[in-house]
């Protein structure tokens, strides 16, 4: 399998270590909201819908938020995906197996969610004169979850994986395999970086699923118009690092992101920025997720 990459080992050098401090210290004093437990909202949008709410409150002097979370069963497409010829075809085959599907209004293309899949964002505020190309934002979030997986000794790759589905060039791949996708969405005054990590279950499984849709989907299209998916390109942490030998992968990763924020919190910061927070109420997310999908859907469906 071919992939464009950057390496970086489990055991790090002194001058990676302080580049890492540097990255990550735009994580000071971030609030920790896990809703991986969270199973009350069936839609697929309502996560995508409360980072959006978030967010503006962040821009609006709101506290930064680290925000994870999970969905049972879902399929996510990316807007290029709801264009292809038979999406709407393809969802009603998803759908047919119980997936609940959705358009998301950020970057990349078509995911597959589970209880093994854990959802991360990233809601920051926008800093004067900031990366306006938005690698220093997926920059963070990649040195995040190397952090996180720092203690399973695997090297951790990032760059496009040949036959991985929603590929970029922050693909995150242990061994050749992917594990991470990340997207970004940006408002006038803060940005989200999201990113979905497989830490169990099948990634072979996964990616099956996206061909199929795909092939599905295209109805003959070129392979210009989708990316074109291998079974073998992607692997969960389970399967490519030994994740949750002692509990389950996806609760294994989330408590180590939440160690490696809580490491950059301070008893003063922290007070101060939950005193800034303001949840939104479930029937104002929902109306928010309402709105995502009659902006985002698909025609004919």
């Amino acid at each position: 399998m071919n992939h464009r990459s950057e390496t970086a080992s489990g055991g790090q050098q002194p001058e990676d270590e302080a580049l890492d401090e540097l990255v990550l210290g735009g994580l000071n004093d971030v609030l920790l909201l896990d809703r991986t437990n969270d199973w009350t909202e069936a839609d697929p949008l309502y996560p995508f819908a409360l980072d959006e709410l978030l967010c503006r409150q962040t821009g609006r002097g709101g506290p930064p938020l680290c925000h994870l979370w999970r969905h049972p069963r879902a399929f996510i497409l990316g807007q290029r995906d709801s264009r292809l010829p038979q999406a709407a075809e393809a969802l009603r085959w998803l759908e047919s197996l119980g997936y609940a599907t959705a358009v998301r209004n950020t970057g990349g293309a078509a995911v597959p969610l589970d209880t093994g899949v854990v959802n991360l964002s990233l809601i920051l505020p926008k800093q004067e004169g900031g990366d306006k190309h938005f690698h220093g934002d997926f920059e963070r979030m990649y040195r995040l979850i190397r952090r996180a997986l720092q203690h399973t000794g695997c090297r951790v790759d990032k760059g496009e994986v040949e036959g991985a589905y929603c590929p970029g060039d922050f693909d995150l791949s242990i061994g050749g395999r992917k594990f991470c996708g990340i997207a970004q969405r940006r408002q006038a005054n803060a940005f989200i970086v999201q990113a979905f990590v497989i830490a169990g279950g099948s990634g072979r499984d996964s990616a099956g699923l996206v061909r199929e849709f795909y092939a599905r989907a295209t109805a003959g299209g070129t392979e210009r118009d989708y990316p074109r998916v291998t079974e073998e390109s992607t692997a969960s942490l389970e399967e490519a690092a030994g994740l949750g030998r002692e509990a389950d992968a996806a609760e294994a990763f989330t408590a180590a992101v939440k160690r490696v924020i809580r490491e950059r919190q301070t008893e003063q910061g922290i007070a101060a920025a939950a005193a800034k927070l303001r949840l939104p109420q479930p029937d104002e997310v929902r109306a928010a997720a309402a709105e995502l999908r009659r902006r985002y859907g698909v025609q004919g469906y």
